[in-house]
């Protein structure tokens, strides 16, 4: 009996020394943790550029692998990829991508194919991305093999000495239209699509477009916010933060001190142009409210008075989230019927 006891002691003094190991093994990782996340707000206050590139992602190039200078080997074998200088020292990467039923007629051709081919009689479209800085996105690449359009892709967000500037950006996507316009029939329409952070490039661009008297055929937003302090409020890389005493104060206003804005809200009584916006009701990174909130201020716009402004939800059921819209089957008749144009455009 006395050694059964004795088993029994040892057994049980190993288990409680075991649970106790354990228990102070949880205890340093909670403690790791708390510093982190403690840390992290402070940091971000400390040097708000941290929370410039996030915003931005501009450092992030997803995949990681591709060669952008080979749109090819994404299956984009009607595109052009080449460089515009907008000054000593800055390059703004485009694609120039041609309707995919040309594909033949692109094989083996230069820049100057590709730019003779903005005399046709196919509407041209300025497409501006999201954030982490780059075109190859699978769907932005779906996009890119549009049926009827030529799609040219700005990217190259940054200033001159490489850091992401809202200003950059949008001067940026200015110097394209420009080029652009100079290039097309007067009779071509052009229009510019704006894709989440694009969105409000797209619409700092057509403020400015509109308030010198010269605004784009069509403004299309997909997946669009009403400005960068309520869709940072609302992504979900905020909800470990978002109840956090001093949120704002923390993340909100380290944003608004980088001159980061992206007020599509504002914009929208600036904007003298037909209006289109899609948004899907599962989208989790920009939510579909800020969607909707924005499309109710543009409809009542007096600049937009007289323009047509449409909004198009995407049903939960569908499961489009934040970038799978092009999918769509109807999205092709959602855009010929918007802009109002001969060729059907379809992904």
């Amino acid at each position: 009996v006395k050694r059964f006891v004795k088993r029994y002691l040892d057994v049980d003094s190993g288990f409680v020394l075991l649970r106790l190991s354990l228990v102070m093994k949880l205890k340093r990782i909670l403690m790791v943790l708390l510093i982190v996340y403690v840390s992290i707000p402070c940091i971000i206050k400390l040097c708000p550029s941290i929370q410039a590139k996030l915003v931005f992602l501009n450092f992030v190039r997803m995949p990681y692998f591709i060669d952008l200078q080979k749109p090819a080997d994404q299956g984009l074998n009607h595109t052009h990829n080449f460089y515009l200088q907008p000054e000593t020292g800055l390059s703004i990467g485009v694609w120039h991508t041609v309707p995919a039923r040309m594909w033949k007629e692109a094989q083996g051709k230069a820049g100057d194919w590709y730019e003779s081919t903005f005399g046709s009689a196919h509407p041209v479209i300025l497409y501006l991305h999201g954030n982490a800085g780059t075109r190859g996105g699978d769907h932005r690449v779906q996009l890119y093999k549009s049926g009827c359009v030529i799609v040219c892709l700005c990217v190259g967000w940054g200033d001159s000495d490489g850091s992401p500037s809202e200003g950059a950006m949008t001067s940026d996507a200015l110097f394209v239209y420009d080029w652009l316009k100079r290039r097309l029939n007067e009779e071509l329409p052009l229009y510019i699509w704006g894709h989440s952070l694009g969105t409000g490039v797209a619409t700092n661009l057509v403020r400015r477009l509109s308030d010198r008297g010269s605004p784009p055929d069509a403004l299309i937003l997909e997946s669009p916010f009403t400005n960068i302090r309520e869709e940072a409020r609302s992504h979900p890389f905020s909800m470990v933060y978002r109840y956090l005493p001093g949120f704002d104060w923390f993340f909100l206003d380290a944003i608004t001190a980088n001159n980061i804005r992206f007020a599509s809200d504002e914009n929208v009584n600036h904007i003298s142009c037909p209006v289109l916006i899609l948004h899907a009701e599962d989208d989790g990174v920009v939510p579909f409210h800020l969607g909707k909130k924005l499309y109710n201020l543009a409809s009542r716009s007096k600049s937009l008075s007289g323009h047509k402004v449409q909004f198009v939800p995407f049903p939960s059921a569908l499961a489009y989230k934040h970038k799978f819209i092009y999918r769509s089957p109807e999205l092709p008749n959602i855009l010929s019927d918007f802009l109002g144009t001969a060729h059907p455009i379809s992904p």
